[in-house]
């Protein structure tokens, strides 16, 4: 597991999302969560546009009222890709959402209420073959699996989620995900082990409640990485307190650096030290900011002094080493010139989009 090479990936059942597939081999998905309210057309759009360019696949919009489920066709006529209602409480909700045209329904069939309306939900979505997403958490994990095995436990998370699939193939339908979060990262990751030998369903991942942007990046490469360089895993959403756009961001890391993607800027920044004479730590940030639109798979390194630089720059396709007060411009190995560090950014600009046509990319 810990070669050069991950497990492979393990095989689930293919389901539809709209136009996006995912499971039977395709890539994980990158997924997020709008933090508007749904009924406000225009800031919902606005934010799914900004999460679309940041590379999300699949949005997730809570409806918990019908004013945010009857705002779903527009929503829908105004963004590029499906859409997911999130369902908590109200069946009747769930109905709605399917009526108005929502690409996927995420339900907890434990807090829906009755088998009945679980089943007028799982009707409606197969009338539409709308797939679920039937979705435990270790916060809302039934009383009588807290007390079975002594506390919250991932044996009790994937006990809870196969009680609640089979219930819904007992009805009849199968076009399921299946999710089970929580903020402890070793559960979590114990508890998708367990699943992944249980079921060939797809498997929605992530670290449910995970943090800030600093605390919630940490523990989800953590839990992620551990789950996904197993095989387990088919679509993942990065929970950060806070603009959903970091979420996108940093769930295309965590692909990157697992191999599971490829397209996207690499960058390869040295942390500094007394050695370094530019403003490196402002210089990588604005490359950053420079390549988060672009989807060559380029890699770029930003080094500060000629310990490393050189040597890491070289081995990128485009890269900088500085020096006192200017840098040296690599590409592909090969020093191509001399600037000042005022000009370090925008001849570095240059080169990429020179190896992006060499590649053929055109963004």
């Amino acid at each position: 597991m810990w070669g050069n090479e991950m497990k492979k990936r393990m095989l689930t059942r293919e389901v539809s999302v709209g136009n996006v597939k995912l499971g039977a081999g395709h890539p994980v998905r990158i997924q997020s969560m709008c933090n508007t309210h749904t009924e406000d057309v225009g800031a919902t759009v606005e934010q799914i546009l900004r999460l679309e360019k940041a590379g999300c696949e699949i949005i997730r919009c809570a409806i918990p009222n019908i004013e945010a489920a009857q705002a779903i066709p527009e929503i829908k006529k105004q963004i590029h890709i499906p859409m997911v209602a999130d369902i908590h409480f109200d069946y009747r909700l769930a109905l709605a959402a399917i009526e108005n045209g929502v690409d996927k329904i995420r339900i907890n069939p434990g807090n829906i209420g009755s088998e009945d309306r679980v089943r007028a939900v799982v009707m409606a979505a197969k009338e539409r073959n709308i797939p679920i997403r039937v979705g435990v958490n270790s916060g809302s994990l039934e009383k009588e699996l807290v007390e079975k095995y002594k506390g919250v436990t991932a044996e009790g998370l994937v006990e809870s989620a196969l009680d609640k699939v089979h219930m819904i193939e007992n009805m009849g339908y199968d076009n399921l995900v299946i999710s089970i979060k929580s903020s402890d990262v070793l559960m979590c990751v114990k508890a998708h082990e367990l699943i992944a030998s249980q079921t060939d369903h797809p498997l929605h991942v992530g670290i449910t409640e995970a943090g800030t942007i600093t605390a919630g990046n940490i523990k989800s490469a953590i839990g992620l990485g551990l789950i996904l360089s197993q095989g387990i895993g088919d679509t993942i959403r990065v929970s950060l307190t806070g603009d959903p756009v970091e979420e996108v961001k940093s769930a295309k890391l965590i692909l990157k650096t697992l191999g599971l993607r490829k397209d996207g800027v690499e960058i390869v920044s040295c942390p500094t030290c007394g050695r370094t004479r530019i403003d490196l730590i402002g210089l990588a940030n604005q490359v950053e900011n420079m390549v988060q639109d672009i989807k060559a798979p380029i890699k770029v390194a930003v080094m500060g002094c000629v310990v490393n630089g050189p040597g890491e720059a070289k081995e990128a396709d485009v890269g900088v080493a500085g020096g006192i007060g200017e840098g040296l411009i690599i590409r592909k190995g090969e020093v191509v010139r001399k600037v000042p560090e005022a000009d370090l950014l925008s001849e570095l600009r240059k080169e990429i989009y020179s190896v992006m046509e060499e590649y053929g990319y055109t963004e």
